[in-house]
Protein backbone atom coordinates (compact mmCIF):
# COMPACT_ATOMS: atom_id res chain seq x y z
CA UNK A 1 0.00 0.00 0.00
CA UNK A 2 1.21 3.32 -0.80
CA UNK A 3 1.08 5.25 2.27
CA UNK A 4 1.75 8.76 1.51
CA UNK A 5 -0.86 8.87 -1.12
CA UNK A 6 -1.37 11.19 -4.28
CA UNK A 7 0.99 14.01 -5.16
CA UNK A 8 -0.01 17.32 -4.68
CA UNK A 9 0.15 19.89 -7.93
CA UNK A 10 3.57 20.57 -9.12
CA UNK A 11 5.84 23.09 -7.38
CA UNK A 12 5.41 25.54 -10.36
CA UNK A 13 1.64 26.15 -10.23
CA UNK A 14 2.15 27.77 -6.92
CA UNK A 15 2.70 31.57 -6.36
CA UNK A 16 6.29 32.58 -7.33
CA UNK A 17 6.76 35.80 -5.02
CA UNK A 18 6.20 34.26 -1.81
CA UNK A 19 9.07 34.60 0.61
CA UNK A 20 8.41 31.09 1.94
CA UNK A 21 8.25 29.47 -1.46
CA UNK A 22 10.02 25.74 -2.47
CA UNK A 23 13.07 25.10 -3.68
CA UNK A 24 12.32 24.69 -7.87
CA UNK A 25 12.12 20.77 -8.47
CA UNK A 26 12.31 21.59 -11.90
CA UNK A 27 15.34 22.97 -14.67
CA UNK A 28 18.28 23.60 -13.06
CA UNK A 29 18.61 21.26 -9.67
CA UNK A 30 20.01 24.68 -7.48
CA UNK A 31 19.47 22.24 -4.82
CA UNK A 32 23.54 21.08 -5.83
CA UNK A 33 24.32 23.88 -4.40
CA UNK A 34 22.89 23.58 -0.88
CA UNK A 35 24.60 21.68 1.34
CA UNK A 36 25.11 21.22 5.12
CA UNK A 37 27.35 19.80 7.56
CA UNK A 38 26.52 16.39 8.53
CA UNK A 39 28.31 16.99 12.23
CA UNK A 40 32.24 16.25 12.44
CA UNK A 41 31.43 13.16 9.81
CA UNK A 42 33.27 15.72 7.63
CA UNK A 43 30.60 14.77 4.49
CA UNK A 44 28.38 18.21 3.52
CA UNK A 45 24.98 17.07 2.40
CA UNK A 46 21.56 17.97 1.69
CA UNK A 47 19.20 18.43 4.39
CA UNK A 48 17.06 15.50 3.21
CA UNK A 49 18.29 12.15 3.23
CA UNK A 50 16.58 10.06 0.89
CA UNK A 51 15.38 6.99 2.25
CA UNK A 52 15.27 3.51 0.79
CA UNK A 53 13.41 1.51 3.01
CA UNK A 54 10.60 0.31 0.52
CA UNK A 55 13.24 -0.30 -2.56
CA UNK A 56 13.01 -3.98 -3.42
CA UNK A 57 10.00 -4.02 -1.45
CA UNK A 58 7.14 -1.84 -2.11
CA UNK A 59 8.91 -0.40 -4.58
CA UNK A 60 10.59 -1.94 -8.03
CA UNK A 61 14.07 -1.84 -9.73
CA UNK A 62 13.06 0.51 -12.11
CA UNK A 63 10.73 2.66 -10.01
CA UNK A 64 13.22 3.04 -7.58
CA UNK A 65 16.12 3.81 -9.42
CA UNK A 66 13.53 6.59 -10.94
CA UNK A 67 13.13 7.91 -7.66
CA UNK A 68 17.18 8.21 -7.12
CA UNK A 69 17.47 9.48 -10.22
CA UNK A 70 14.64 12.53 -9.00
CA UNK A 71 16.07 12.95 -6.05
CA UNK A 72 19.50 13.31 -7.29
CA UNK A 73 18.61 15.83 -10.18
CA UNK A 74 16.74 18.13 -7.33
CA UNK A 75 20.69 18.42 -5.33
CA UNK A 76 20.22 15.40 -3.59
CA UNK A 77 23.47 13.79 -2.62
CA UNK A 78 22.77 11.14 0.46
CA UNK A 79 20.85 7.92 1.05
CA UNK A 80 19.75 6.13 3.97
CA UNK A 81 19.43 2.15 3.48
CA UNK A 82 20.00 -0.98 6.02
CA UNK A 83 20.51 -4.82 5.48
CA UNK A 84 17.58 -5.42 6.72
CA UNK A 85 15.55 -3.45 4.23
CA UNK A 86 13.67 -6.26 2.46
CA UNK A 87 16.20 -8.87 3.25
CA UNK A 88 18.78 -6.68 1.60
CA UNK A 89 17.46 -6.15 -1.47
CA UNK A 90 17.51 -2.41 -0.76
CA UNK A 91 21.10 -2.40 -0.94
CA UNK A 92 21.31 -4.33 -4.10
CA UNK A 93 18.65 -1.89 -5.99
CA UNK A 94 20.76 1.15 -4.99
CA UNK A 95 24.23 -0.85 -5.49
CA UNK A 96 22.91 -1.28 -9.07
CA UNK A 97 21.62 2.36 -9.36
CA UNK A 98 25.38 3.37 -8.35
CA UNK A 99 27.15 0.90 -10.77
CA UNK A 100 24.62 2.13 -13.90
CA UNK A 101 24.77 6.04 -12.80
CA UNK A 102 28.16 6.15 -11.84
CA UNK A 103 27.34 8.06 -8.81
CA UNK A 104 28.83 6.59 -6.06
CA UNK A 105 31.44 8.61 -5.87
CA UNK A 106 29.27 11.77 -5.47
CA UNK A 107 26.85 10.19 -2.85
CA UNK A 108 27.22 9.77 0.89
CA UNK A 109 26.28 6.23 1.67
CA UNK A 110 24.66 5.78 5.18
CA UNK A 111 23.87 1.96 6.27
CA UNK A 112 22.05 0.55 9.40
CA UNK A 113 23.09 -2.51 10.39
CA UNK A 114 22.21 -5.00 13.51
CA UNK A 115 18.71 -6.44 12.19
CA UNK A 116 19.68 -9.05 9.34
CA UNK A 117 18.85 -12.22 10.56
CA UNK A 118 21.95 -13.81 9.06
CA UNK A 119 24.08 -11.50 10.88
CA UNK A 120 22.22 -10.37 13.69
CA UNK A 121 22.96 -8.34 16.62
CA UNK A 122 26.31 -5.76 17.23
CA UNK A 123 28.83 -8.87 18.14
CA UNK A 124 32.20 -8.37 16.63
CA UNK A 125 31.83 -11.40 13.95
CA UNK A 126 28.37 -10.21 12.94
CA UNK A 127 29.12 -6.73 12.99
CA UNK A 128 32.11 -7.24 10.43
CA UNK A 129 30.01 -9.93 8.56
CA UNK A 130 27.32 -7.86 8.13
CA UNK A 131 29.18 -4.77 7.08
CA UNK A 132 31.13 -7.12 4.38
CA UNK A 133 27.53 -8.52 2.96
CA UNK A 134 26.14 -4.70 3.24
CA UNK A 135 29.89 -4.23 0.62
CA UNK A 136 28.68 -6.90 -1.41
CA UNK A 137 25.31 -5.80 -1.92
CA UNK A 138 26.33 -2.62 -2.81
CA UNK A 139 29.20 -3.18 -4.72
CA UNK A 140 31.16 -0.97 -2.91
CA UNK A 141 34.28 -0.57 -1.35
CA UNK A 142 33.31 1.68 1.84
CA UNK A 143 29.91 2.95 3.81
CA UNK A 144 30.47 6.46 4.72
CA UNK A 145 28.62 6.43 7.79
CA UNK A 146 27.63 3.49 9.45
CA UNK A 147 24.44 3.42 11.88
CA UNK A 148 24.52 0.69 14.70
CA UNK A 149 21.45 0.01 15.63
CA UNK A 150 21.67 -0.53 19.15
CA UNK A 151 17.45 -1.45 20.20
CA UNK A 152 18.93 -4.61 17.95
CA UNK A 153 21.76 -5.99 20.42
CA UNK A 154 21.35 -4.97 24.39
CA UNK A 155 23.63 -7.82 25.02
CA UNK A 156 26.97 -6.71 23.22
CA UNK A 157 29.28 -4.86 25.58
CA UNK A 158 29.37 -1.28 23.65
CA UNK A 159 33.24 -1.22 24.47
CA UNK A 160 33.75 -4.27 22.17
CA UNK A 161 31.27 -2.81 19.85
CA UNK A 162 33.10 0.30 19.33
CA UNK A 163 36.81 -1.65 19.07
CA UNK A 164 35.07 -3.79 16.35
CA UNK A 165 34.50 -0.60 14.65
CA UNK A 166 37.55 0.84 15.02
CA UNK A 167 38.80 -1.55 13.06
CA UNK A 168 36.31 -1.15 10.45
CA UNK A 169 37.18 2.56 10.52
CA UNK A 170 40.97 1.68 10.09
CA UNK A 171 40.62 -0.53 7.13
CA UNK A 172 38.84 2.04 5.65
CA UNK A 173 35.67 -0.19 4.89
CA UNK A 174 33.31 2.76 7.27
CA UNK A 175 34.23 6.84 7.36
CA UNK A 176 31.97 7.85 10.26
CA UNK A 177 29.92 6.27 13.04
CA UNK A 178 26.46 6.91 14.18
CA UNK A 179 23.96 5.67 16.54
CA UNK A 180 20.53 4.14 16.30
CA UNK A 181 18.58 3.05 19.23
CA UNK A 182 20.57 4.09 21.69
CA UNK A 183 19.81 5.87 25.30
CA UNK A 184 21.66 9.02 26.48
CA UNK A 185 23.40 7.90 28.85
CA UNK A 186 24.89 5.11 26.06
CA UNK A 187 26.31 8.05 23.84
CA UNK A 188 27.81 9.51 27.23
CA UNK A 189 29.36 5.97 27.58
CA UNK A 190 30.56 6.20 23.83
CA UNK A 191 31.93 9.51 24.34
CA UNK A 192 34.01 8.81 27.55
CA UNK A 193 35.39 5.83 25.32
CA UNK A 194 36.17 7.92 22.32
CA UNK A 195 38.80 9.58 25.09
CA UNK A 196 41.15 5.88 24.97
CA UNK A 197 40.91 6.27 21.21
CA UNK A 198 37.60 4.69 20.16
CA UNK A 199 35.98 6.45 17.12
CA UNK A 200 33.26 8.49 18.36
CA UNK A 201 29.49 8.45 17.36
CA UNK A 202 28.96 11.81 15.25
CA UNK A 203 25.29 11.05 13.63
CA UNK A 204 22.05 10.10 15.79
CA UNK A 205 18.56 8.72 14.19
CA UNK A 206 15.25 8.68 16.69
CA UNK A 207 12.34 8.08 15.38
CA UNK A 208 10.86 12.26 15.23
CA UNK A 209 8.28 14.45 14.06
CA UNK A 210 6.04 16.42 14.78
CA UNK A 211 3.41 14.02 16.49
CA UNK A 212 6.12 11.55 18.19
CA UNK A 213 8.63 13.98 20.55
CA UNK A 214 8.51 11.89 23.52
CA UNK A 215 11.48 9.39 22.58
CA UNK A 216 13.62 12.51 21.63
CA UNK A 217 12.77 15.26 23.40
CA UNK A 218 14.49 15.41 26.91
CA UNK A 219 17.85 13.68 28.00
CA UNK A 220 18.85 12.07 24.21
CA UNK A 221 18.33 15.72 22.83
CA UNK A 222 20.35 17.45 25.61
CA UNK A 223 22.99 15.11 25.05
CA UNK A 224 22.99 15.35 21.46
CA UNK A 225 23.05 19.04 21.19
CA UNK A 226 25.78 18.97 24.29
CA UNK A 227 27.97 16.46 21.69
CA UNK A 228 27.33 18.48 18.65
CA UNK A 229 25.72 15.24 17.35
CA UNK A 230 23.99 15.60 13.74
CA UNK A 231 20.58 14.57 14.53
CA UNK A 232 19.28 12.68 11.20
CA UNK A 233 15.38 11.75 12.25
CA UNK A 234 13.74 8.71 10.50
CA UNK A 235 9.71 8.82 10.86
CA UNK A 236 9.68 12.00 9.22
CA UNK A 237 6.08 11.85 7.79
CA UNK A 238 5.06 9.35 10.68
CA UNK A 239 4.61 6.15 8.54
CA UNK A 240 3.23 8.81 5.95
CA UNK A 241 0.14 10.22 8.10
CA UNK A 242 1.75 13.46 7.82
CA UNK A 243 1.59 13.83 4.13
CA UNK A 244 -2.26 14.21 4.96
CA UNK A 245 -3.16 11.15 2.36
CA UNK A 246 -4.73 9.37 4.88
CA UNK A 247 -7.41 10.71 7.19
CA UNK A 248 -10.16 7.76 7.42
CA UNK A 249 -9.77 4.96 9.68
CA UNK A 250 -11.86 2.87 7.65
CA UNK A 251 -9.74 2.98 4.41
CA UNK A 252 -6.36 2.59 6.12
CA UNK A 253 -6.98 -1.44 6.17
CA UNK A 254 -5.30 -3.85 8.76
CA UNK A 255 -2.28 -4.49 7.76
CA UNK A 256 0.77 -3.49 9.82
CA UNK A 257 1.21 0.17 7.80
CA UNK A 258 -2.65 0.23 8.68
CA UNK A 259 -2.00 -0.31 11.89
CA UNK A 260 0.36 2.21 12.27
CA UNK A 261 -1.12 5.05 10.16
CA UNK A 262 -4.43 4.06 12.70
CA UNK A 263 -2.61 5.07 15.37
CA UNK A 264 -2.48 8.38 14.53
CA UNK A 265 -5.98 8.79 13.64
CA UNK A 266 -7.18 10.60 16.55
CA UNK A 267 -8.25 13.88 17.92
CA UNK A 268 -4.52 15.01 18.37
CA UNK A 269 -3.52 14.35 14.91
CA UNK A 270 -6.32 15.68 13.21
CA UNK A 271 -5.64 18.97 14.82
CA UNK A 272 -1.82 18.68 13.80
CA UNK A 273 -3.40 17.73 10.09
CA UNK A 274 -5.42 21.03 10.07
CA UNK A 275 -2.73 23.16 11.28
CA UNK A 276 -0.19 21.65 8.43
CA UNK A 277 -3.05 21.92 5.99
CA UNK A 278 -3.28 25.73 6.79
CA UNK A 279 0.32 26.80 6.57
CA UNK A 280 0.60 24.61 3.46
CA UNK A 281 -2.04 26.77 2.25
CA UNK A 282 -0.45 29.53 2.58
CA UNK A 283 2.44 28.75 1.71
CA UNK A 284 1.63 27.26 -1.53
CA UNK A 285 3.57 23.98 -0.54
CA UNK A 286 2.04 20.23 0.37
CA UNK A 287 1.71 19.30 4.08
CA UNK A 288 4.56 16.54 3.93
CA UNK A 289 6.97 19.96 2.88
CA UNK A 290 5.87 21.83 6.13
CA UNK A 291 6.30 18.48 8.02
CA UNK A 292 9.90 17.78 6.83
CA UNK A 293 9.80 22.02 7.49
CA UNK A 294 8.81 22.29 11.09
CA UNK A 295 11.80 19.14 11.31
CA UNK A 296 14.61 21.52 9.76
CA UNK A 297 13.58 24.09 12.08
CA UNK A 298 14.23 22.15 15.13
CA UNK A 299 18.19 23.33 16.19
CA UNK A 300 19.96 20.10 16.16
CA UNK A 301 18.28 18.21 13.33
CA UNK A 302 20.22 18.44 9.97
CA UNK A 303 18.63 16.44 7.85
CA UNK A 304 15.79 14.03 8.11
CA UNK A 305 15.38 10.73 6.68
CA UNK A 306 12.18 10.54 4.30
CA UNK A 307 11.30 7.30 2.24
CA UNK A 308 9.79 8.29 -0.98
CA UNK A 309 7.28 5.59 -2.84
CA UNK A 310 7.18 7.91 -6.26
CA UNK A 311 8.54 10.61 -8.11
CA UNK A 312 6.23 12.81 -7.22
CA UNK A 313 6.74 11.74 -3.67
CA UNK A 314 10.41 13.42 -3.67
CA UNK A 315 8.93 16.85 -5.85
CA UNK A 316 6.70 17.34 -2.52
CA UNK A 317 9.28 15.99 -0.09
CA UNK A 318 12.31 18.18 -0.96
CA UNK A 319 10.26 21.65 -1.23
CA UNK A 320 10.32 21.29 2.73
CA UNK A 321 14.04 21.90 2.31
CA UNK A 322 13.09 25.82 0.75
CA UNK A 323 10.21 26.18 3.28
CA UNK A 324 10.96 29.03 6.73
CA UNK A 325 8.15 28.36 9.05
CA UNK A 326 8.26 31.91 10.97
CA UNK A 327 7.61 31.61 14.45
CA UNK A 328 4.02 32.18 14.33
CA UNK A 329 4.20 29.02 12.19
CA UNK A 330 5.77 26.83 14.97
CA UNK A 331 3.73 28.41 17.50
CA UNK A 332 0.53 27.26 15.61
CA UNK A 333 2.18 23.67 15.07
CA UNK A 334 2.94 23.20 18.49
CA UNK A 335 -0.40 23.79 20.13
CA UNK A 336 -2.44 21.41 17.45
CA UNK A 337 0.17 18.52 18.30
CA UNK A 338 -0.31 19.09 22.21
Amino acid sequence: MNVFGSAHPPAATAPEQHPSGPLPVQGVPVGEALRVSLGETGFDVFPLVLGAAEFGWHVDLRAAHAILDAYRLRGGNILHTSDSYAAGRSEHVIGQWFRSRGSRDETVLTVRVGRNPDNPGLGSVNLVRAVEASLTRLGTDRIDVLYLDGSADRATVLEDTLATAEWLVETGKIRALAASGYTAAQLVEARILSSAGYPRFTVLDVAYNVLRRDEFDGDLRLVAGAQGIAVTPSQALEHGYLSGAHRDRDRVGGSVRGRQLAASMNRRGARTLRALDRIAGELAVPPAAIAIAWLLAQRVVVAPIANAYAVSHVEELVQGVGVQLSRAHLAEIARAAE
